[in-house]
């Protein structure tokens, strides 16, 4: 469904047209009605009177200068991130444990869904991660505009592994399966095994395969792990895929060397285990978040160390507590030797610590750190343990080892540009301020995750998109595909929240449940990239995507 909103260059030529054929038609026959007849004279008439009445309902729409006012009193909600930094990526829900998979010329980060605990009264508690039982998609072709894909329900009875109480730490994995494309989501049902979900999309509905755990304490050397979570998969380039996981310390005095890291070869299915898992010798203080990625020929197996590191063996061991260690090895499977440090905890960038958990991934390559911190929460007033997901660069120095990495709020670079003449997903954002997304679609309400839609709008709401390229183009329209009961108004601003005006959307849906698409003039030439804001006012509409024209 469609309307437009003004008077639109299509709307101008169907009024000349018609004026034409009335014009056209009493010039052929003449002012005498019996030459004329009865179903042409009816006809005419009909198309003129339609294309008035739309012509006169268009012009009651508000003018400029109307719109102009509404928006003078609008104050633009505060953002959880200053405009220009991308970290946190996503501020709209807390993600932890990130762990990203490149597919299709997209990131797609899989995060762990700390989902705030309430006491009886409502207020935030302290997280102790007993309420995870669902894992966050969002991804991305640039690393700063990023699309929501809602959250998988993938542990609990409404979840798509139902004997699980918990999804921790996911790792995720692509392949392609007897000529189909196949997807695979692995996470930690607490600390007491690894599940596996497979899917025919990186978004989901993704399914259980197996009814149980991938891998438990029953599984051969497994069950002298103190916590068996974490998992990290490795896709070799010959095919074959390695899991890594475990951690803990099974007592005090095996701090300095746990024993508990395990990696397993996964058969070609990638739901089971072409042997035992083998114990990683010699992971240094190991306390958990196995990491793995093969770089440059060298398989670097990464972990966070536990916090019993002695300040006085800091020199010698060349680390210290809470950070992310490497190894390496010319074979997936080890043995593994000590590199040293890569990225400090986050106490040490942000003033903040806690658990350290990380995933190193190449993009168009460029190699990055997705890592989480507590900055999102602190934005929020909250100090109770609630993560969120931070990617910086990743560098090598002159002899191909990793550096350490820098922890900011500023983040990466865009990689390449928006194109805003191809449909946007409106939940697709660099930063934003008052909106709330959730699913959309039976599939996607039933599963978690698939399309998302923007909701939680009211006054004062809004969202931007950095880097919008739209080259050396007329643009001639912006049109927003939304529904809802309620009306309001979108303010479309250039290169800040109060930058030049490209024009206003009046936003009355003409369907409750199904989404029209509302087209308004811009009709100028913008050049090159620029950063985007839609600065809402009312309430009670949804928007599900966007573009110009």
């Amino acid at each position: 469904m469609k309307k437009q909103m003004g008077l639109s260059r299509s709307l101008w030529k169907k009024i000349i047209l018609a004026q034409l054929s009335i014009s056209l038609a009493f010039g052929i026959y003449g002012c005498d009605s019996e030459k004329m007849t009865v179903e042409k004279k009816q006809k005419v008439e009909n198309e003129s009177t339609e294309i008035q009445q739309e012509s006169e309902g268009e012009k009651m729409r508000m003018t400029t200068t109307e719109m102009e006012k509404i928006f003078e009193s609008v104050l633009p909600e505060k953002a959880y991130k200053e405009i220009g930094n991308h970290n946190p990526v996503m501020t709209q829900r807390f993600g932890a444990d990130p762990y990203a998979m490149v597919y299709d010329g997209r990131v797609y980060l899989y995060m762990t869904c700390d989902e705030p605990m309430l006491d009886e009264n409502g207020e935030i508690l302290e997280n102790d991660y007993s309420n995870i039982y669902k894992i966050n998609v969002i991804s991305s072709a640039d690393l700063v505009n990023w699309t929501d894909h809602g959250s998988v329900y993938a542990a609990s009875k409404n979840g798509a592994a139902t004997w699980g109480n918990n999804s921790w730490a996911p790792a995720a994995a692509c392949k392609e399966i007897d000529g189909k494309m196949r997807f695979f989501l692995y996470f930690a049902n607490s600390g007491n095994g690894i599940a596996v979900l497979t899917s025919d999309s990186p978004t989901g509905p993704f399914t259980d395969p197996l009814g149980e755990a991938l891998i438990s304490r029953a599984t051969p050397t497994c069950a002298e792990v103190t916590w068996l979570f974490d998992p990290a998969v490795l896709m070799d380039d010959d095919g074959s895929a390695y899991i890594y996981f475990g951690g803990g310390i099974p007592s005090e005095d095996k701090a300095a060397n746990p024993g508990t890291a395990r990696v397993a070869k996964l058969s070609d299915n990638m739901i089971s285990l072409d042997g035992d898992p083998v114990i990683i010798e010699n992971v240094s203080y190991l306390f958990e978040d196995s990491g793995i990625n093969k770089i440059n020929g060298i398989y670097y197996y990464s972990y966070c160390s536990n916090f019993n590191v002695p300040n006085e063996k800091e020199d010698e061991i060349g680390f210290s507590s809470g950070e992310i260690i490497t190894m390496s090895s010319d074979n997936p499977m080890g043995p593994f030797t000590l590199c040293g440090p890569i990225l400090k905890n986050p106490q040490y960038y942000f003033g903040r610590g806690g658990n350290n958990h990380h995933c190193m991934f190449e993009f168009e390559g460029q190699w990055y750190m997705a890592y989480h911190t507590r900055i999102l929460e602190e934005a929020m007033g909250i100090n109770k343990g609630y993560r969120s997901t931070n990617i910086d660069k990743v560098t090598f120095d002159e002899e191909g080892n990793i550096e350490m990495i820098q922890g900011t709020l500023t983040g990466v670079e865009q990689f390449g540009a928006l194109n805003p003449y191809q449909k946007v997903e409106a939940v697709t954002m660099g930063v934003m301020g008052g909106i709330e997304t959730t699913q959309y679609g039976e599939k996607s309400i039933e599963c978690g995750s698939g399309d998302m839609i923007v909701t939680g709008i009211h006054t004062g709401s809004w969202i931007g998109v950095y880097g919008v390229d739209f080259g050396t183009r007329h643009v001639e329209e912006f049109s927003v595909a939304a529904r809802g009961k309620g009306t309001g108004y979108i303010k479309i601003c250039m290169d800040s929240l109060d930058g030049e005006v490209l024009g206003y959307a009046e936003i009355d849906p003409d369907d409750a449940m199904e989404f029209t698409e509302i087209t308004t003039q811009i009709d100028r030439k913008i050049a090159g990239k620029h950063d985007i804001y839609f600065i809402f006012s009312g309430k009670g509409f949804e928007l599900e995507s966007w573009y110009f024209n």
